[in-house]
């Protein structure tokens, strides 16, 4: 807006190397959806079409094609085409941490205990030295995302040998 009340005409006019980068990305690749859009809507808006054509065209509302120009413009093409990291929590496990917890919980229990439980799953991990320090909750939902009932014996993997699968040593099935 100028200082006389009327709005300033949005006019995009991109960098060749930015050109050739929305280019690419839009030939091949795995981009989200939202990066894909936004990329087409900066192309559109270079080659001279109006924010609500655009909008039209690429299934945006006007008003987010104006904001993704006026962020080109601002903060360059990085920052048009991605979001900001969003404010909040950093999650409690790294992915590699959760995915050793994971491998923990597929195997035996510990000595002397027949199955996991929630509780057992948090003091072993850190006993194990996997984590830090680890909440029951947090255990809890890691074993909700990857569907695991680990007290249930028949919702963890085991090697074992069952009757009527051939066995690892090749010999025969047995009788199914």
């Amino acid at each position: 807006m100028r200082k006389d009340g009327t709005k300033r005409r949005l006019e995009i006019h991109l960098k060749a190397a930015d050109r050739r980068r929305i280019g690419a990305m839009l030939r091949g690749g795995i981009e989200p959806v939202r990066v894909v859009k936004r990329a087409q809507a900066l192309r559109l808006l270079d080659q001279g079409s109006s924010p609500p054509q655009v909008a039209n065209a690429v299934g945006l509302s006007p008003q987010a094609v104006r904001d993704i120009g006026w962020r080109y413009l601002g903060e360059g093409l990085n920052l048009a085409l991605y979001e900001k990291p969003r404010p909040g929590r950093e999650p409690a496990l790294s992915p590699g941490q959760a995915q050793r917890i994971v491998a923990m919980v597929c195997g035996p229990p510990p000595e002397g205990r027949a199955r996991w439980s929630v509780r057992l799953i948090a003091r072993e991990a850190v006993g194990r030295h996997l984590v830090a320090a680890v909440g029951r909750e947090t255990i809890r939902m890691l074993l909700r995302r990857h569907d695991l009932k680990p007290w249930r014996e028949k919702n963890v993997v085991r090697r074992r040998h069952r009757a009527g699968l051939p066995r690892p040593d090749g010999g025969g099935a047995g009788h199914l």
